[in-house]
């Protein structure tokens, strides 16, 4: 599946095995993108940002 960076707009190949919650990075800027389900079709958003456990 082509893809586009949502980001700089970077053209990159999402592999067909690449699973629904996978992260995956533009080679162009760095930015992670997530692997999202909508409708039963895939989907890039970017990914959410790590956030510290004040918890542990």
């Amino acid at each position: 599946m082509e893809s586009e960076c949502l980001v700089c707009s970077e053209e990159f190949n999402v592999a067909p095995d690449t699973l629904a919650g996978e992260i995956l990075a533009c080679s162009a800027c760095g930015q992670e993108h997530e692997l999202l389900m909508v409708d039963g079709s895939p989907k890039l958003g970017l990914a959410p940002e790590i956030e510290e456990d004040w918890g542990e």
